[in-house]
């Protein structure tokens, strides 16, 4: 159900991105409280992106899951905005993250949806 997208204009070497993904996929089931075999995180690294004028080191997240709290977010995106300063170096300050949640019925997975 929950689904983080990182870009970012950050080069990460193709060999680490296994692992950059699998440390996202776990930072995501354990702040959301879901099973991790439920998670899906996709990485762009290396984009051409600017952010305030300039292309200094910077992401943009998508954050999005069924049953999303709106109370939620503020712990979301201290979480998220930390593990993309602990991994990659980037200040929070250059970071955006979009929220979603979706109803269950805008949801498909496995034939069906939610």
């Amino acid at each position: 159900m929950p689904y983080f997208s990182i870009q970012t204009n950050v080069d990460i070497p193709q060999q680490e991105h296994a692992d950059f993904l699998q440390k996202a996929s776990t930072t995501v089931a354990t702040v959301l409280g879901k099973p991790e075999s439920y998670v899906m995180v996709s990485l762009e690294a290396g984009q051409q992106m600017m952010f305030a004028g300039n292309d200094a080191p910077l992401a943009y997240l998508q954050m999005r899951s069924l049953g999303l709290p709106a109370e939620a977010t503020s712990k979301l995106s201290a979480t998220l905005c930390g593990f993309i300063e602990d991994e990659l170096g980037i200040a929070p300050g250059r970071v955006y993250i979009e929220f979603a949640g979706p109803e269950r019925y805008m949801w498909g997975w496995d034939g069906g949806t939610f």
